[in-house]
């Protein structure tokens, strides 16, 4: 598949390598170069320096003809842009976008727009961590004893 990655961070680059040593054509789009550093040697995807949610970087990184483009930058509202543009412009059949806040993960879930966020993931992991398999706290009251004083 052709998968085009904006973030290289260590979530995308994380991604990027592993969906590269799986076979697939990855492109990463990042606006720091030194992003790329978190790329292995070995990587054989492309990198692209720009802005992932501008119309001529995509098409350079050549969303038009990707299968998947995910917007993994740390910014929610610069992911929301670049999953439009994907979209609506490239026509990217499958975009993904990681949008940190949860009411606007909400929002974008409602216009369409696969969403993970990554907030409210945590959250459940780290209530089912501290709390077992019940994501709800434990009611940790010890009853009255039956017995009464005498």
């Amino acid at each position: 598949m052709r998968v085009v990655i904006m973030g290289c961070g260590r979530l995308g680059s994380t991604l990027a390598r592993e969906l590269d040593s799986e076979g697939h054509h990855v492109t990463v789009i990042d606006i720091d170069a030194a992003a790329f550093n978190w790329l292995e040697d070995d990587f054989r995807g492309t990198t692209i320096v720009g802005a992932g949610e501008d119309i001529a970087v995509q098409q350079a990184a050549g969303v038009q003809r990707a299968d998947i483009f995910l917007a993994l930058a740390n910014g929610d509202n610069r992911n929301a842009m670049a999953v439009q543009v994907a979209k609506h412009i490239h026509r990217a059949p499958r975009v993904v976008a990681r949008i940190y806040d949860p009411e606007r993960a909400d929002v974008y879930r409602q216009l369409g727009i696969n969403v993970v966020n990554p907030t409210t993931i945590l959250d459940q992991m780290v209530r089912e961590a501290a709390f077992g398999d019940d994501s709800a706290p434990q009611d940790n009251n010890v009853e009255p004893s039956s017995r009464t004083a005498r």
